[in-house]
């Protein structure tokens, strides 16, 4: 088996970053409650095969997964349906193109990049163009626009920009 793994260096996640993890995760949860879906945080990975058979393992901030009997541990061998990634300097390039990328390969529905020191959410829809999956920017929310935060793809679960960014510390 070959697996590739990046080693990222992150000296640990500012509490920010941590805390817009949290507040998506506390919210998104008990909407879940009794369904087939489920949220998790950033400590369960997804093992994918690329296009040319590489296998990648990736640990995304935050995901909503419905297949969750697709597992081995705690690593899943099925795509989720929604990924996000709360930006940080170390990973800010990774997340916006190799994960990106990855996700995209396995079709993951729709994939948030959040900044939480500009406080801004970039929404990615997938789509296809030519048979090709292709992500596309949504929209992009900062507090201009903050009434418009929604999970296109679970429209029945709902956060707020407000509860995405509470308790956030742009001195940290």
């Amino acid at each position: 088996m070959d697996i590739h793994l990046q080693i990222t260096d992150m000296a640990g996640a500012v509490p920010s970053h941590s805390t817009v993890i949290v507040n998506f995760v506390a919210a998104i949860r008990s909407q879940l409650k009794n369904s087939t879906c489920y949220v998790f945080s950033d400590n369960v990975q997804y093992r994918f095969r690329t296009p040319d058979g590489e296998s990648k393992v990736l640990v995304p901030d935050a995901s909503i997964n419905c297949r969750v009997k697709s597992r081995r541990g705690n690593t899943f061998i099925d795509a989720p349906r929604f990924v996000m990634e709360v930006l940080s300097p170390s990973t800010e390039s990774y997340d916006r193109n190799e994960k990106m990328e990855l996700y995209r390969q396995q079709e993951i529905e729709e994939y948030w990049i959040v900044d939480w020191e500009k406080k801004t959410v970039e929404i990615y829809q997938l789509d296809y163009e030519n048979g090709i999956p292709r992500y596309y920017l949504w929209k992009k929310i900062d507090d201009t626009n903050k009434d418009e935060l929604k999970i296109i793809h679970f429209p029945n679960v709902k956060i707020t920009f407000d509860e995405l960014f509470a308790e956030i510390n742009l001195d940290q």
